[in-house]
C-alpha cells in the first residue's frame, strides 16, 4: 500500500504531539512512577519513602515503604502528618490538607533534561509540631528551573514524632526512644541516595535545607552519625541551637525525655504503653499539645550523641559547606516568646543587672533601656537566631568548610504597616519565588519589579550554593565567606556585602551559653533578658569566649 508523503508527515507530527503531551514516567529502584509535566519541569508528588508504624506499632523507627506493582500515579500530594490545630489569626495559618498517621511521603521537582543535577532537600518548619512539605510556599518550580532537583518531605511531628518513654526504650535494641521524626528525615535522605538518580539528580550532591524547626533539623542531621554521608552541604534559615533534653538525665534544667513521656502518659490517663498506642492518633496529638507537650530531639547517645553546642565545639559535626542566617524582625511575629515588659527603664536596668552581673554593662549597651520594647525584641532574636546563625558559620569555618552568613532585613508596606519588618520566615517567598502563594493572613508581597529582583537574586544565591557550595547571583554582589572579616550578605532593598553583623551580639550570647553549659542545671533557650536566671560566674573554660 502506498502512503503519500503528506500523510507520513501528518502521522509523524501527530506522533510527536502525542509524545510531548504524555506524562513523564520514571523507573526508579523504588518502582515506576508517573508524574506530570509543568513547562520544562517534571513533577512527582506523594511518593512514599518509608512507612510510619501506626496503631499498636506506633513510636518505632520508620519501616521500608510498601512495594507497589505497575506504575504508581504521582500527581497528587500525600496527606500531611497529623498535627494539632493551628492558632486562629496567625499569619502562619493555612488550610491544612487531609492528614494521616501514615504520612511519610516526598515530592520532587526536576528539570525535564536533568542529569546528575544538584539536589535541594527541603525540611519544613513549624516547631516540630505543624507543617507539610506540600505547602504552596515551598513550591519547587522556581528553584528547579535553576537546574536543581528539589525534594520536599513530610515527617512525623509532635507527640507522634518525638515521644520518649521507658517502655519504648525497652523495646529498642539500642535501648533508646524518641527522635522518630528525625529518623524519618534520615530515611528520606536514604531514599534520595538510592533513587534520585532516576529523576536526574546527583546522590553525591545533596544540600539539606530548612527554616526554623527545619533549620533545627538541619543541625540535628549535621550532628547525627546516622545521617553522615547522606548530604554534602547545608542551609539553615532561622535555626536555633537551644539546649536539647537528654533521654534519661537532666543536666541542663530540662526534664529527661523519658520522664516527660511518663508524665504525659499519666496526664492522658494511660497506665502503660499499650494504652497510649490504643488512643486515636489525632486525639492523642491534640491532647498532648493541650497538656503542654513540646517536641524536641532527645540526646540519646545514638541518633543524637550529645548537645549540639558540644558536637560543634568538638568539631564532630558533618564538615560540610554551610549557608546560614536569620531575620532582623524574627520576634515581631513571635511575641509570645517574650517575657512581660517592666514598668519603666529603671526597673528594666535593675532586673538586667541582677540577672547578668558582670555582663550587665555589655548587655545594656546592646539592649538599652531607652526603648525597652525594641530591646526585648532584639534580645530574644539575637540569643536564639542571631547567635545560632553566626555560631554555625564560625564553627564550620573552624573545621575548614566554606561558610556563608546572611541577615534578611527586608520590609515592604504590608509587613511594615503591621510592625512586621523582616519577620520570622519572611525570606521564604523570596527564596522559593512564591510571593503569590503565601498563607491567607501573611502580609502580601507587592508584585513590583524591586520585589521580583530581590527574589531572583536570593533564588540565584541559594541555587548556586546547592550547585557548587559558592553562593552567586547574576549581576549581584559577590558573597564572601564568613572567614573573610566575618563577612555576611545583607538582604535589604537589594543584596549588599557587609561585615560583623550586630557587633557584640555573638560574643555576649556565646559567653552566656558557655557559662550556663559549664555550670549545668540551666537551659539556654527562651530564658534570656528579663527571663534569665542569675548568670553563673565566668569559668576558665569560658574565658576568651
Amino acid at each position: 500500500m502506498r502512503i503519500s508523503i503528506w500523510a507520513l508527515i501528518a502521522a509523524m507530527s501527530l506522533s510527536t504531539h502525542v509524545n510531548a503531551e504524555a506524562p513523564p514516567t520514571v523507573k526508579s529502584p523504588a518502582g515506576a512512577l508517573r508524574g506530570e509535566a509543568t513547562g520544562n519541569l517534571h513533577v512527582f508528588k506523594g511518593i512514599p519513602y518509608a512507612q510510619a508504624p501506626i496503631g499498636p506499632l506506633r513510636w518505632k523507627p520508620p519501616l521500608p515503604a510498601q512495594e507497589w506493582k505497575g506504575t504508581r500515579d504521582a500527581t497528587k500530594f500525600g496527606p500531611a502528618c497529623i498535627q494539632p490545630k493551628v492558632r486562629p489569626g496567625s499569619i502562619y495559618t493555612w488550610e491544612l490538607p487531609p492528614t494521616s498517621e501514615d504520612c511519610l511521603s516526598l515530592n520532587i521537582w526536576a528539570p525535564a533534561d536533568a542529569h546528575n543535577a544538584p539536589v535541594f532537600f527541603w525540611i519544613h518548619g513549624g516547631a516540630l509540631t505543624t507543617g507539610v512539605g506540600s505547602d504552596a510556599m515551598y513550591d519547587g518550580n522556581k528553584l528547579a528551573s535553576h537546574g536543581l532537583v528539589v525534594v520536599s518531605i513530610n515527617y512525623r511531628m509532635g507527640v507522634l514524632g518525638y515521644l520518649a518513654h521507658p517502655e519504648l526504650s525497652g523495646e529498642s535494641p539500642d535501648n533508646i526512644s524518641g527522635n522518630y521524626g528525625l529518623l524519618d528525615q534520615i530515611a528520606a535522605l536514604q531514599w534520595v541516595k538510592r533513587n534520585i538518580g532516576a529523576f536526574g539528580g546527583n546522590p553525591s550532591n545533596v544540600t539539606i535545607a530548612g527554616e526554623s524547626a527545619g533549620g533545627l533539623s538541619v543541625m540535628y542531621l549535621m550532628a547525627s552519625p546516622k545521617a553522615r554521608g547522606l548530604f554534602s552541604k547545608a542551609i539553615a534559615e532561622s535555626a536555633y541551637m537551644i539546649s536539647t533534653p537528654e533521654l534519661r538525665t537532666s543536666h541542663f534544667g530540662d526534664l529527661a525525655q523519658e520522664a516527660v513521656g511518663t508524665w504525659l502518659a499519666s496526664k492522658l490517663g494511660a497506665h502503660d504503653l499499650a494504652a497510649l498506642r490504643a488512643m486515636d492518633a489525632t486525639a492523642i496529638t491534640e491532647a498532648a499539645a493541650n497538656a503542654g507537650f513540646l517536641p524536641f530531639g532527645s540526646v540519646d547517645g545514638k541518633v543524637l550523641p550529645a548537645q549540639l553546642v558540644e558536637v560543634f565545639d568538638r568539631g564532630e559535626q558533618a564538615r560540610v559547606p554551610i549557608l546560614a542566617g536569620f531575620n532582623s524582625g524574627e520576634i515581631r511575629s513571635l511575641r509570645y516568646l517574650l517575657p512581660p515588659a517592666p514598668a519603666d527603664a529603671a526597673t528594666y536596668e535593675k532586673e538586667i543587672r541582677a540577672r547578668y552581673g558582670d555582663l550587665a554593662d555589655a548587655f545594656l549597651k546592646l539592649y538599652p533601656s531607652n526603648d525597652i520594647a525594641e530591646s526585648m525584641l532584639k534580645t530574644t532574636r539575637d540569643a536564639m537566631y542571631g547567635w545560632t546563625a553566626e555560631r554555625l558559620v564560625a564553627k564550620q569555618t573552624a573545621v575548614g568548610a566554606p561558610s556563608f552568613l546572611y541577615l534578611f532585613d527586608h520590609g515592604y508596606p504590608a509587613a511594615d504597616g503591621h510592625g512586621l519588618h523582616g519577620f520570622h520566615a519572611s525570606e521564604l517567598p523570596y527564596v522559593f519565588g512564591t510571593a503569590d502563594k503565601t498563607p491567607p493572613a501573611w502580609p502580601k508581597v507587592p508584585a513590583t519589579e524591586a520585589e521580583r529582583s530581590l527574589s531572583d537574586a536570593m533564588t540565584d544565591y541559594w541555587a548556586s550554593f546547592a550547585r557548587d557550595g559558592i553562593p552567586r547571583a547574576q549581576g549581584q554582589a559577590d558573597w564572601h565567606p564568613y572567614g573573610t572579616d566575618r563577612a555576611y550578605m545583607l538582604f535589604a532593598e537589594k543584596p549588599r556585602l557587609s561585615a560583623h553583623v550586630y557587633p557584640g551580639m555573638y560574643e555576649l550570647a556565646e559567653q552566656v551559653v558557655c557559662r550556663r553549659h559549664a555550670k549545668g542545671g540551666i537551659p539556654w533557650n527562651w530564658n534570656i533578658g528579663l527571663a534569665s536566671p542569675p548568670l553563673p560566674p565566668e569559668t576558665a573554660q569560658c574565658q576568651g569566649k
